[in-house]
């Protein structure tokens, strides 16, 4: 899951107690921080930010809010629509219709998982409403997102592997302390940037780990 130790699930991410053990896609709120920086140097000005996360208030959301909105700032605000169950097609054309009203800049769309299971349309939603959106897989990006600050999921299943063989040969899992994701790549779509009417800066484009022409 994203981040067990905010969420409550473990006593600690080095020692995650009970009989846990496993691997995060999530290094820390930080993330988060991060994400937003990387699109605001891309729309820079940007005053209003949707994230696009969960069905309602959970453990650890708020956190995650509260760090989004500390680092958006005074000049800018960050807009959270919550979903109605179930989530199905319908339920996120509500969402897309909810943020076109609010007016946003910008999207932040998160690793929920039903965002995951969605990708494809919630990709198709964003670009046809023309709004500029950093994602969290790198699914998203080669379903034609803009961009995405994603955590290397070749690195999560390779650990994980890792995982289940120390713990066949006797490995006791709340001794095991819980993998964060520590790889990540900064992926752009010139194509979806084109067809959006916009540019990535130059100093972005130099960072960037893989750009599809």
């Amino acid at each position: 899951m994203a981040d067990p130790d905010t969420f409550g699930i473990v006593t600690s991410l080095a020692r995650p107690g009970g009989n846990i053990t496993g691997v995060s896609p999530q290094p820390g709120l930080d993330i988060w921080s991060k994400r937003l920086e990387l699109l605001l140097e891309t729309i820079p000005s940007a005053s209003k930010v949707g994230f696009l996360t969960g069905t309602v208030p959970r453990p650890g959301l708020s956190t995650i809010i509260s760090a989004l909105q500390e680092a958006a700032g005074k000049a800018r605000s960050l807009v959270v629509p919550l979903f109605h169950d179930p989530i199905q097609e319908a339920e996120y054309r509500r969402i897309m219709g909810a943020l076109f009203e609010e007016k946003v800049d910008g999207l932040i769309v998160a690793d929920y998982s039903p965002n995951v299971t969605h990708g494809r349309l919630i990709v198709d939603l964003i670009d046809k409403a023309r709004l500029p959106a950093i994602y969290p897989y790198r699914a998203h990006f080669e379903f034609g997102g803009l961009m995405a600050y994603a955590v290397s999921t070749t690195d999560l299943w390779t650990r994980m592997g890792s995982y289940i063989a120390q713990i066949l040969g006797g490995a006791k899992p709340h001794e095991m302390a819980i993998y964060q994701g520590s790889t990540f790549e900064l992926l752009l779509n010139l194509k979806t940037a084109k067809a959006l009417g916009m540019a990535f800066p130059s100093t972005l484009l130099a960072r960037a780990d893989e750009v599809i022409e």
